[in-house]
């Protein structure tokens, strides 16, 4: 008999609310190695996904999670709903006021969710923490999160606070009599000044809406750190200096906003009512106030990686991202540039097959992301270096291991990346990683070991291309040390066997 209920998310199912499930990126990975872990060891537990993916079945949606990430699924219990209301989430919905614009469309979008079915537990892994009050005390559901990156930080409001005032005064020293220059900075320079009130009420709704998780999990300490500091700017508010006790009549006041503002939105969109007695409680459904974030590194399956020749390897550079803005393939696609220019040699004496290549490997999941790849073609020609780079769209995992396979380096330029599971991978199938110098990829993921680097961090394209010289220089003893300290990290740092003990033990809701 089947005793329990999941929603998954990335508002892809489990309750744990996964928005774009059938993306195929490394968040995807989490939500399916969770989904997979809990159909083997919990299999009275039914995993329900809310998808907003049109034109798609189950089995269209399992096949391509067996493809791209060689996760098999037991249709048995896993079921997806399928939502109307995606748009509301979009980007696209929102050019004005996007993060608030989205954050609200998330509780429309998760209270469409309710409408259809409530789970016993709800778990979010697309970061809509703005959805964790209408569930907790509209439907009386406990919630739980894994964050891969917080909508807002504290360096994002102090960033906002400081940049524009500054950049104002270095720019007038610099621009002189630049007269329209200097217009324009004070007019962007206002305009931070209106945007830092706005985020700073954003960031306090944020924090309060975490702390309605039951349990909250990270994937590197770089979110740590900064979801934990977000937390405590609100626990520290409500704390009494006198008394150093936690005044919860600011939450409680919230909650009754919220269940006010999420029943009535609630009524209005769904065809399943919840019971009259939700009103919020004060005891059962209160947020924790020792809830503690736990890291819990997101899953590599290494195992079809590992088994890849450390040498021999072609002189290919790889990119392994969806085609979203804050990956910045153009960082990519300059550096490049700048290594083919200042040394001109690796371009191929013959033609481009003798020369260093770089292929732009991942997937397109709607039209904006199509232009970018389209964009991004326009930029290799732009810079004469078309016929040294290759572009490998939405291949099958099949494809995917067998150009790792092969490469000498992996490539990551985002900025501020929260984890990286490609980075991961790249270290897994012998890749030497060149990775900026922020976020997980510098504080988690390429760090030293064993004694000794596991691969290079740069900021700016010209630093990225001063190291994809280094290890193109590097000598063969140099090469394959760095390379199998790279992949023993992967191996033993970041496990399938890791993540779903770690998972295990922050989501045991029957304790």
């Amino acid at each position: 008999m089947l005793k329990r209920t999941i929603g998954v998310g990335m508002f892809f199912e489990l309750a744990v609310h996964s928005k774009y499930g059938n993306a195929g990126g490394g968040g995807e990975r989490v939500l399916w190695t969770a989904v997979a872990y809990m159909q083997r060891e919990y299999p009275d537990i039914i995993s329900v996904i809310y998808s907003g993916d049109k034109g798609v079945t189950k089995k269209d949606i399992i096949e391509k999670v067996a493809s791209r990430f060689s996760i098999s699924l037991n249709p048995q219990t896993l079921h997806f709903i399928f939502l109307k209301s995606r748009y509301m989430v979009e980007d696209s919905s929102w050019p004005r006021f996007t993060l608030i614009g989205q954050s609200l469309g998330s509780i429309y979008l998760v209270l469409e969710a309710m409408g259809e079915f409530i789970p016993d537990l709800f778990v979010d892994t697309m970061g809509y923490a703005f959805t964790f009050y209408p569930v907790r005390l509209l439907c009386q559901v406990p919630v739980g999160a894994y964050v891969h990156y917080p909508t807002i930080s504290s360096a994002m409001v102090n960033r906002i606070g400081t940049t524009g005032p500054e950049e104002l005064r270095n720019k007038e020293r610099a621009a002189h009599n630049q007269e329209s220059m200097i217009k324009t900075l004070k007019r962007k320079a206002k305009k931070m000044r209106v945007k830092l009130p706005y985020y700073t009420i954003l960031m306090h709704l944020y924090a309060r809406s975490l702390l309605n998780a039951s349990f909250l999990m990270v994937n590197s300490s770089w979110t740590k750190a900064h979801v934990d500091e977000v937390i405590s700017l609100v626990k520290n508010s409500d704390t009494h200096e006198d008394k150093g006790k936690l005044d919860t009549s600011n939450s409680q006041w919230f909650d009754s906003v919220w269940w006010i503002i999420s029943r009535i939105i609630f009524l209005a969109i769904s065809n399943q009512v919840p019971s009259p007695q939700l009103m919020p409680s004060s005891t059962t459904l209160s947020p924790s106030n020792k809830m503690e974030t736990k890291i819990v590194y997101p899953p590599c399956d290494t195992n079809a990686l590992i088994s890849f020749p450390l040498e021999e390897r072609e002189k290919t550079i790889v990119s392994l991202a969806q085609f979203r803005p804050e990956k910045d393939h153009a960082a990519q696609i300059e550096a490049f540039s700048e290594l083919l220019k200042t040394h001109p040699d690796f371009r191929g004496k013959n033609n481009a097959n003798d020369g260093v290549k770089l292929i732009l490997m991942g997937s397109s999941r709607n039209e904006e992301d199509a232009k970018r790849v389209d964009a991004l073609k326009l930029l290799a020609s732009k810079h004469g270096i078309a016929e040294n780079v290759e572009f490998k769209v939405n291949v099958s995992y099949g494809e995917l291991l067998e150009t790792l396979g092969k490469a000498s380096i992996g490539l990551s330029t985002m900025v501020d990346e929260h984890f990286g599971i490609n980075i991961v991978e790249f270290m897994a199938a012998g890749l030497i990683p060149i990775v900026h110098a922020s976020g997980g990829p510098l504080y988690d993921i390429v760090a030293p070991h064993s004694g000794g680097i596991t691969g290079f961090h740069a900021k700016e394209p010209a630093s990225f291309a001063s190291a994809m010289y280094d290890i193109l220089s590097l000598t063969t003893s140099e090469d394959l040390a760095i390379r199998s300290r790279a992949r023993r990290r992967a191996i033993e740092v970041f496990s399938e066997e890791g993540f779903v003990k770690g998972w295990e033990t922050a989501w045991d809701w029957d304790k």
